[in-house]
């Protein structure tokens, strides 16, 4: 069994948490938070013992692992220090919203070859997941195009999105990893992004956006089209289609039943689409960790590692300043 300590108590912390305590390959022996009463209550739920510093977890010679799920600042700190102790590490997404900090972390750890597993969940949902393996089979022929939508039900607070990094770095940044998690070898080289305020002009005020796009071109020439909207009436809009040369795949929204009702007045009417990301993801979430334990124990790596963290936000940064350079910007990984 695995013994691991988690960082970071918010909302995606405790679900991280009860889905390592489901899973037997794991033993969750420390949580830890700066709110040291939710670090107690918590503690409790995932029936685990509540420290007071990371430092008692890094310096503990028994555990094998840390899940960081804190603060996107804490993450690189929290890396370094896990290294030095010679820790595996899954880290949330992203691994921050400096690209120096990333870069000067890489060459840090370089020699140590640790085993850091990102928090890129998307790869491991079923559906999306499945258009990979078809992909590999030649089911749609080659690959010519990408179409990636993305909308949340409704944006966060104002104080969280002031903190975020904005609309391609917090949210973009999934199908950032998404489009290059389908092309492969075939590297994106260049991408123009676009963004608006239409119904929310809170997000005026923070400069950042509500509705976003980017057209990203690969080497090979496929064409990937990303759109997000930070709102969506009719719920957690998650879709991603691959169009090819024989065909085309799509991976649909999920919903929270499958079953369709027909009356007099109205036809197909279906359930409404999942939540969130918590619910809509829930399967993902559940099989990254599976991966984090064979990376762990038998030393295969998982599907998405710490270059993946660096290379997504290289593109959400790019996206970002062509936003105000209105051309297309060259991507140098």
């Amino acid at each position: 069994m695995i013994d691991i300590a988690l960082f970071g108590l918010g909302r995606i912390g405790l679900m991280h948490g009860k889905n390592l305590m489901r899973n037997k390959d794991f033993n969750l022996k420390y949580v830890y938070d700066l709110n040291r009463n939710l670090t107690k209550k918590i503690s409790k739920i995932l029936k685990s013992s509540p420290i007071e510093s990371p430092s008692i977890a890094f310096k503990d010679k028994n555990l094998d692992a840390i899940f960081i799920a804190s603060t996107t600042s804490t993450h690189i700190k929290l890396i370094l220090e896990a290294v030095k102790y010679k820790k595996a590490i899954f880290c949330e997404k992203p691994l921050d919203l400096n690209i120096k900090k990333i870069n000067d972390c890489k060459k840090k750890i370089k020699k140590s070859h640790p085993k850091i597993q990102l928090g890129f969940n998307r790869r491991y949902d079923p559906g999306h997941n499945h258009l990979k393996k078809q992909l590999l089979k030649g089911k749609i022929g080659k690959l010519e195009k990408i179409i990636i939508t993305s909308r949340d039900p409704a944006p966060p607070s104002i104080k969280y999105l002031k903190e975020s990094g904005g609309i391609f770095r917090d949210m973009m940044i999934h199908d950032f990893d998404l489009v290059r998690f389908y092309l492969d070898k075939d590297e994106p080289v260049n991408l123009i992004a676009t963004g608006s305020n239409i119904s929310d002009k809170r997000f005026n005020k923070i400069k950042d956006h509500e509705l976003a796009t980017c057209v990203i071109k690969s080497k090979n020439g496929v064409q990937c089209i990303i759109t997000n909207s930070r709102h969506c009436s009719f719920g957690y809009d998650q879709r991603v289609e691959l169009f090819g040369s024989k065909g085309m795949i799509v991976s649909e929204n999920k919903r929270e039943n499958e079953a369709s009702l027909y009356l007099n007045n109205s036809t197909s009417n279906k359930a409404p689409l999942m939540n969130f990301f918590v619910e809509r993801y829930k399967d993902a979430y559940r099989n990254q960790l599976y991966d984090f334990s064979k990376f762990i124990k038998k030393n295969i790596k998982p599907l998405a590692e710490f270059e993946e963290g660096r290379r997504a936000l290289i593109m959400a940064n790019a996206a970002k300043k062509s936003l105000t350079s209105k051309k297309f910007e060259i991507l140098n990984f």
